[in-house]
């Protein structure tokens, strides 16, 4: 990768406020999507707002338009469907608590399709309470691990490092996390579960440059800092795009190969990859700079 890249000198740090607005904006829109899902809108999964997710394997393929008329027939409206290719399986999710909503799905579809036999292979019904605190105990860990992350690089390298990398990493997360309410992704503890993912995988990219910055300061007394840190991200450059791409490989694995279940976690982390290298050149490294220049 060093011999393909060769001696770069891009000049990582030149137009940071330009890459601070854009991020800025993409932060603003992360924000207001923390603050709908905090306060139950959005589109969010049976985790947060109560329901009731039901897998039903079938002997023979079946379609959705059928399975959505056998459910509104049975007075069972407003039910999420959808089919996994291949598998003969159907996922219903219902996003209002209910009474015994497997034995009303069984019977209407049983009526419906009674050359068709079928199992439930699982059945999760979560109320309305539950999903509360399952969105404050979400909000609780991503917080939670920003300050570890403060805690984390103040004491590897500076206070200044920890609160540029907090900052990155929160970032990363709120730029995915807009992304995904503007998009209509549906909010699930799985993306929760990414999203905390991507914050150590931005984290770990970031750490990398930060260490050849902190050891470039010590051997390059004469260059201003803003060189340091365009020499220092320069050096790590074939690296960081060496380690991103083969996880871009795995991940875009899954996306396309893994199946509809992980499809939106392989997302995020798609995302998350991309925007957490971004983040490591042009945010939180330029950041360092502004710090200590105040420019």
């Amino acid at each position: 990768m060093i011999e393909f890249f060769g001696k770069t000198q891009i000049d990582f740090v030149g137009k940071r406020m330009l890459f601070f607005g854009l991020s800025g904006l993409g932060v603003l829109l992360g924000i207001i999507a923390l603050i709908q899902i905090a306060r139950g809108s959005g589109n969010l999964g049976i985790d947060f707002a109560g329901g009731a997710a039901i897998e039903i394997k079938f002997n023979a393929p079946i379609k959705i338009e059928a399975a959505r008329a056998a459910l509104e027939a049975a007075k069972l409206s407003g039910a999420d469907l959808q089919e996994i290719l291949g598998a003969n399986r159907l996922l219903i999710r219902f996003k209002k608590g209910g009474t015994n909503l497997g034995a009303q799905v069984q019977e209407a579809f049983s009526k419906a399709f009674p050359d068709n036999h079928f199992v439930i292979e699982s059945s999760a019904e979560i109320g309305p309470t539950i999903g509360r605190k399952l969105r404050k105990d979400a909000v609780v860990a991503i917080t939670l691990s920003m300050i570890g992350i403060v805690a984390y690089i103040a004491f590897r390298f500076e206070f200044t490092f920890g609160i540029a990398a907090a900052v990155a990493t929160f970032h990363d997360v709120l730029v995915v996390l807009g992304i995904l309410f503007l998009a209509q992704k549906e909010i699930t503890l799985l993306l929760v579960t990414a999203l905390l993912t991507i914050a150590g995988y931005s984290l770990s990219d970031t750490v990398v440059v930060f260490d050849r910055i902190r050891e470039n300061l010590r051997f390059r007394k004469k260059e201003t800092f803003d060189q340091v840190i365009n020499k220092s991200i320069n050096d790590v450059l074939a690296r960081t795009f060496n380690t991103s791409a083969t996880t871009l490989l795995a991940v875009l694995s899954l996306f396309f190969l893994g199946g509809e279940v992980i499809h939106d976690f392989a997302l995020v982390m798609l995302l998350g990859i991309i925007i957490g290298t971004y983040s490591s050149w042009y945010i939180a490294s330029p950041l360092l700079l502004l710090w200590r220049k105040g420019t």
